[in-house]
């Protein structure tokens, strides 16, 4: 039995399809859906169009596959614009289905669900408009934010400016509180993530069995996000295992990521490519 998920994000839209609880494939495609919502606090009308266009495209794609449930969920850019509704609206119109609009802590909950399967430990997933930590033992929630802060929100506001994005970054943070995490085994997850493991590696071709299970350092992190923030976009394009259509945010991306350990006492993380589209295939389709 196949079951489709698309994740709808604020930097691009994925579709993963499973059978019998097991990932046969995921694909991306690069929207851009959150571009300019920090700004205006609404989604553009060409943003919202091509997204929508996209996750239509993906719904084909699960008929085609004879998936029996496709499931379409969407994050921060959606449930955080004055205009959400229009989006989930032309979607509907484009392939007949309702988008579920998580709240930040059900997108917390999926992921960690989704990289952890019960496990002891943590999260961070970076994504384009709200970043969420999560932290788990013996099944209980210790902690978990979701906070407004993301790729795309970052570059819409101060661009590539490593002073603008820092001074960002730690104002945003703050929303966290205290919390020690130090002790905890902690997941990265999300786009972010899986994009400097690729990196790391030397990728020419994006390979997930590579990337999942990397080990990154906040020192590595921090690094890679200096020498990104110098380069320009169009060279960062040519780096061995980076997306193109990532490339004019991943600095930030790097920076943010690095931020939150630090602000949370955590010196490496273990990339996962298992994350909130496995999250939501057990909570919500309740397959394991």
């Amino acid at each position: 039995m196949k079951i489709a998920v698309i994740d709808i994000g604020s930097n691009s839209v994925r579709l993963a399809l499973f059978a019998d609880g097991k990932t046969l494939y995921k694909r991306l495609a690069s929207t851009r859906l959150g571009e300019g919502l920090a700004v205006s606090g609404r989604l553009s009308d060409e943003a919202t169009e091509r997204t929508a266009q996209a996750v239509a495209a993906f719904a084909a794609d699960a008929a085609a596959e004879k998936a029996v449930n496709t499931y379409v969920f969407a994050t921060a850019a959606v449930r955080s614009a004055s205009n959400g509704n229009v989006f989930t609206r032309r979607v509907k119109e484009l392939c007949g289905i309702d988008v579920d609009v998580v709240s930040g802590e059900e997108e917390a909950k999926l992921g960690i669900t989704g990289a952890l399967r019960g496990k002891d430990g943590g999260i961070i997933d970076v994504g384009g408009a709200s970043t969420e930590v999560t932290l788990s033992q013996g099944g209980k929630t210790l902690y978990s934010k979701s906070v407004n802060v993301g790729t795309v929100r970052l570059n819409d506001i101060a661009g590539r400016d490593k002073e603008k994005l820092s001074k960002l970054i730690l104002g945003k943070i703050a929303e966290y509180g205290t919390f020690n995490a130090s002790g905890f085994n902690m997941y990265g997850i999300g786009g972010t993530a899986t994009t400097l493991a690729a990196v790391k590696h030397g990728l020419k071709v994006y390979d997930p069995s590579v990337t999942d299970g990397t080990v990154l350092s906040a020192g590595e992190i921090y690094s890679m996000a200096e020498r990104i923030l110098q380069m320009p976009v169009s060279e960062v394009c040519k780096m061995s295992g980076m997306e193109p259509n990532r490339a004019d945010v991943i600095g930030g991306g790097c920076l943010l990521t690095y931020y939150v350990m630090r602000h949370f006492g955590i010196d490496k993380i273990t990339v996962s490519e298992s994350d909130n589209l496995e999250g939501y295939l057990i909570l919500k389709g309740g397959i394991v």
